[in-house]
């Protein structure tokens, strides 16, 4: 367990004033192995460039909880969220400290997190200025975005390297989706909003898919940004708990829970985890303004989420 480290002896790992892409992520995720040996670091799946997506578990309880950040590219500031409570759980954890007032060191006991920090890092490369702009793969997000001449290119890109928004890939109403999207003239590859030629047809929404079934997570989040609101349920279904927890969040961060308006209530992932698992499931919009956030709202984002990060680790 380290007891010997002295606080003042660790390093800041994950930077909290600079844009947050995948290379970044990875070299943070390994840093953070070495500094906290008992963290658990694998491989979920990979992009549709290959990238592998990785995942961080921490704990070793039988209650199983998921949450993820970055599905959609421009709102990269929530991994910068996941991976800066990574490091601060584990902190808390070798100094036997408490979050929110809560021991750590028992929440590590009788839960086991599961983290995915980025689940679309082409994406998020592609926002965040790390492809090459004479590359092949820069000209594929060109060629697509030059078709939506009013998003801005690249800080509006919200979808895969395919041009999918991949929180529209859930059979969770996916037909639906389609209609309203179609509608609004998202009928091919787009910078954000086309929901692709089926559900689960991106290798990324199929890696967040199949690792939900690979486990049995009682609660999961699922981070975006922004709007400073937080949305608990499906079709007007209430998981056991959900309003209640949902309630708490809201308390806890300051936050707005609201629910869903038509056009946006389809084909998410909180509408599939909900809708097939009848278990609490939140989308969380971090933060407020225009995609992407600015990394100068990290600190307010991050003392807004804290207490829902932990509380959702003790509700399962």
């Amino acid at each position: 367990m380290q007891e010997n480290r002295q606080e003042s002896d660790m390093i800041e790992i994950v930077p909290i004033n600079q844009q947050y892409g995948y290379d970044l992520m990875k070299q943070n995720i390994n840093e953070l192995k070495r500094a906290y040996p008992f963290l658990e670091i694998k491989t979920a799946g990979y992009s549709v460039l290959g990238k592998p997506i990785p995942y961080v578990k921490i704990g070793n309880g039988a209650k199983q909880v998921l949450y993820h950040a970055s599905i959609h590219a421009n709102e990269w500031i929530t991994s910068v969220l996941l991976m800066k409570f990574i490091e601060n759980f584990c902190k808390a954890y070798i100094f036997n400290q408490t979050l929110q007032g809560y021991s750590v060191r028992e929440l590590f006991q009788s839960v086991s997190l599961y983290i995915i920090p980025m689940v679309n890092p082409d994406g998020v490369d592609v926002v965040t200025g790390n492809v090459d702009i004479e590359s092949e793969i820069y000209k594929n997000y060109e060629t697509i975005a030059h078709g939506f001449t009013t998003i801005p290119f690249p800080n509006g890109w919200k979808a895969n390297f395919n041009g999918v928004d991949l929180n529209l890939q859930f059979p969770a109403g996916w037909e639906n989706a389609k209609k309203i999207k179609f509608k609004q003239g998202f009928t091919t590859p787009a910078p954000r909003d086309f929901v692709g030629e089926g559900p689960l047809t991106q290798p990324e929404a199929l890696m967040l898919y199949d690792f939900t079934l690979s486990h049995n997570f009682r609660l999961t989040i699922s981070y975006h940004t922004q709007g400073q609101e937080i949305y608990w349920d499906f079709q007007n279904s209430n998981p056991p708990r959900g309003y209640e927890i949902g309630q708490r969040f809201a308390k806890l961060s300051g936050y707005s829970l609201e629910e869903v308006s038509y056009n946006s209530s389809f084909a998410g992932y909180k509408d599939w985890f909900i809708q097939d698992y009848n278990r609490p499931g939140y989308t969380i919009e971090a933060g407020e303004g225009i995609n992407p956030l600015p990394i100068s709202q990290f600190e307010q984002i991050y003392q807004d989420n804290e207490g829902i990060l932990i509380y959702g680790m003790l509700n399962t």
